[in-house]
């Protein structure tokens, strides 16, 4: 085979696989076309039949060969039909560019095609036609000017550094080698927005996971309202000025109802105004029938009778004979009767014993049950703290009886200590009580302005000031508050006790007479102050 067919226009080609020649194996021949293979017979030299004589040391002057002025444009010549071959090579070499002298002293060795670009024989660029697809030269699209100087190749400029520039490359034939686009900018925005969304996604699930395992730590696991209708009694108590709020964490706590929260939205939906006074509650109640019982909505479906603190026995009966049906007399037939109840024989009657609160029955329930239920309450109390003993008991609820009638809740634990402290031998009161209170529900009646003849009289049995030691009996209904301070009061020095505001149950303590009595003067001047308050 003619070594002219071994050079194809299309890229260096193996001679024996026809295949491309690698970037290795060209830059070999070009390593070895300027190391002085002169022996080898150039290729220029199978294309023209002639010597190619070697290249001048020095490039000529340009006195020494004329060149004319190159045109600014050049036009480039049509493709040849086929590549030329050696029988279509003229006799004499034909110069590059009109007589412009070929300078290249790499001449001998024929240039590898550029990806994009190829060249003819010799050495000229062709027609569009003959540029690798997709590369055709266009005009006003600037070329390297290390590869292309007034059309031909410029001295010692071909070189590695257009092979891996990014400028041209060697690629087998005319395909292009394909290229790996970088993703646009939308592309790669949408992709960061996506994985901001998953890790937002991921964020929120974490802290809702996390939140379920945290309620029971926090106290938030608990359930929004009971089932009802609750079962037992359990009495509350609502201090005058108490809020709503406090209520409810009372009621939450006795375990009334389930969630304090829920509840006070169940009260403050219905639209009602909390009233002090001691409430009988079930315990897991539902929240709407807790609120009746403090609001007494529910009154027309059951018995219901609210009995306050400090009432006594004939005020309670008609209380409860007016919510029950059941005749007064009924009701005290059955109260003189405190042995069938577990009173001890010293109780005359239930006095003391008829627990304040709100209470409700199924209608129809017997006179007997329903007494029988506000002893027990008491009776309850008293064992809660730690009174089992029928007689100890009853002493407690006698004490109790007169705390609660003669001080606020604020100071019960006070007159209680204050009252058992009467009752040991002292050389100020010598064992009398000398509560008014008691003095008052002897004679039956609830002023306090008696004479003195009437604090004389020994003949009234609850007379404290004739009569040492406790009265024979309560004087009325105490409640929780009053039956806890008589079971456990405050240890004091103190013997005597004053209410100087009746309003606001405010109470002075000495440990003397003179001092008690200047306290006595402070409420006779509050009674002055408010007329007809004292009577």
């Amino acid at each position: 085979m003619s070594p002219a067919n071994i050079d194809d226009a299309s890229g260096p080609l193996d001679a024996g696989a026809a295949r491309p020649l690698t970037r290795k194996e060209i830059r070999a021949r070009e390593k070895t076309s300027d190391t002085g293979l002169q022996g080898a017979v150039p290729e220029q030299a199978y294309e023209t039949g002639h010597d190619v004589p070697p290249p001048p040391s020095e490039p000529p002057a340009a006195a020494a060969s004329p060149v004319p002025s190159a045109p600014e444009e050049h036009s480039i010549p049509a493709a040849p039909q086929a590549p030329p071959s050696i029988q279509d090579v003229p006799d004499e070499p034909q110069p590059l560019h009109d007589d412009v002298p070929y300078h290249d002293e790499h001449a001998s060795f024929p240039e590898p095609a550029l990806a994009g670009h190829q060249h003819s024989a010799g050495g000229h660029y062709e027609d569009d036609a003959q540029y690798a697809e997709g590369h055709h030269y266009q005009e006003g699209v600037q070329h390297d000017d290390a590869l292309h100087h007034e059309g031909h190749y410029d001295h010692g400029q071909y070189d590695d550094t257009h092979h891996e520039a990014g400028h041209h490359e060697f690629l087998p034939g005319a395909a292009a080698a394909p290229v790996v686009a970088k993703p646009s900018k939308k592309v790669r925005r949408r992709r960061r927005l996506l994985a901001l969304f998953l890790t937002l996604a991921v964020f929120v699930t974490a802290v809702a996971v996390g939140a379920q395992f945290l309620k029971p730590l926090l106290g938030n696991d608990k359930p929004s309202d009971y089932p009802g209708p609750g079962s037992g009694e359990v009495m509350v108590t609502v201090e005058n000025g108490e809020g709503t709020r406090s209520v409810a964490t009372k009621l939450e706590g006795e375990q009334v109802v389930a969630n304090s929260d829920t509840f006070l939205q169940e009260f403050n939906a219905s639209g009602g105004v909390l009233a002090p006074g001691d409430y009988t509650f079930k315990t897991q109640m539902k929240n709407s029938d807790a609120v009746n019982v403090l609001l007494g909505k529910d009154q027309a479906k059951v018995i219901y009778f609210a009995l306050s603190a400090g009432l006594r026995i004939g005020e309670s009966l008609q209380a409860i004979s007016e919510g029950s049906g059941i005749s007064v007399q009924d009701l005290q037939a059955l109260s003189n009767q405190p042995a069938q109840f577990g009173l001890p024989a010293t109780a005359k009657n239930l006095e003391g014993y008829l627990a304040p609160g709100e209470h409700r029955y199924p209608l129809g329930t017997p006179a007997k049950d329903i007494l029988q239920s506000l002893v027990k309450i008491t009776v309850d109390e008293l064992e809660a703290q730690g009174i089992t003993d029928p007689a100890k008991q009853y002493e407690a609820v006698i004490v109790a009886s007169i705390v609660q009638a003669e001080g606020g809740q604020a100071e019960y634990g006070d007159v209680a200590g204050a009252i058992y402290n009467r009752l040991k031998p002292n050389d100020q009161t010598n064992g009398f009580l000398q509560v008014d209170s008691a003095v008052t529900y002897g004679l039956g009646t609830k002023s306090y302005n008696f004479t003195e003849e009437q604090r004389q009289d020994k003949s009234n049995p609850y007379n404290t000031y004739a009569n040492p030691g406790l009265p024979p009996g309560p004087i009325g209904s105490p409640g929780k508050t009053a039956i806890d301070a008589a079971a456990k009061p405050k240890s004091n020095d103190f013997l005597y006790w004053v209410t100087i505001n009746l309003d606001t149950k405010e109470t002075k303590f000495s440990r003397t007479l003179a001092e008690h009595n200047g306290y006595v003067d402070q409420y006779n001047a509050w009674c002055m102050a408010n007329v007809g308050r004292c009577t």
